[in-house]
């Protein structure tokens, strides 16, 4: 049987959520069979018994798992037998390290530069959710946040050099091979590309090479969404 992914959806069906998309690599790199549900931000509290406030959210065989991080760590843990997505104890805190550097240092500015763009691509009950919640968390209105992302994406771009060095050197942050630190990293690009028709990186950037090897992963699972081309 399939594991059914709870995965969080816009109003023409695309797929922007970056923690699912944590998830969704996950379980093909693991090589299992996923079914997802399209699940819109106000149909949250209806998966499962309730409980869950977030999504992404994994049912398998019963047994349900909530959270990107704690999803992999359950994928690795209940089939072993199959590629590790987080490689181990050292790729755990590879991966957990890659995780916390782009939540605070990536994700966060990435969001001032495609929030409207992303409120755009909702349904209308959703819209009035993700305005109060976005609104709240980033400290002030979202409208008009975008107007100056033309700057601030040059200090994204700055604060990505310590990755640059790396996927200079090696196709992935795993090395040869993807792994879970991988998919961190990926996740507020893929974010980004599915909502916004704002480049985040340019061609020649070594980023920008490595984040279409990931699109093209998995016969071009991240690339065949909907999204925008750059």
């Amino acid at each position: 049987m399939a594991i059914v992914l709870y995965d969080l959806v816009g109003a023409d069906g695309r797929r922007f959520s970056s923690n699912c998309w944590r998830s969704r690599l996950a379980l093909a790199h693991k090589g299992l069979d996923c079914e997802t549900v399209p699940t819109r931000f106000t149909e949250i509290g209806q998966i499962g018994d309730g409980s869950f406030k977030t999504i992404p959210v994994i049912e398998d065989n019963g047994t349900w798992v909530g959270d990107s991080w704690a999803i992999a760590e359950y994928l690795d843990d209940t089939y072993s037998d199959r590629p590790p997505v987080l490689a181990g104890s050292d790729g755990r805190q590879h991966a957990r390290f890659v995780q916390d550097w782009s939540r605070s240092r990536i994700s966060p500015l990435v969001m001032t530069m495609i929030v409207e763009d992303i409120h755009a691509q909702l349904t209308p009950e959703d819209k009035e959710y993700f305005h109060a919640t976005r609104s709240k968390r980033l400290g002030r209105d979202i409208n008009s946040i975008q107007e100056g992302r033309e700057e601030r994406v040059l200090e994204l771009r700055e604060r990505l050099e310590p990755m640059r060095r790396v996927v200079a050197e090696t196709p992935f942050l795993g090395g040869e091979l993807p792994t879970y630190a991988d998919y961190v990293a990926f996740s507020p690009f893929i974010w980004a590309r599915s909502t916004s028709p704002f480049a985040l990186v340019e061609p020649g950037d070594p980023v920008h090479a490595w984040f279409h090897r990931v699109l093209d992963l998995y016969d071009g699972l991240a690339r065949n969404n909907p999204g925008y081309d750059w």
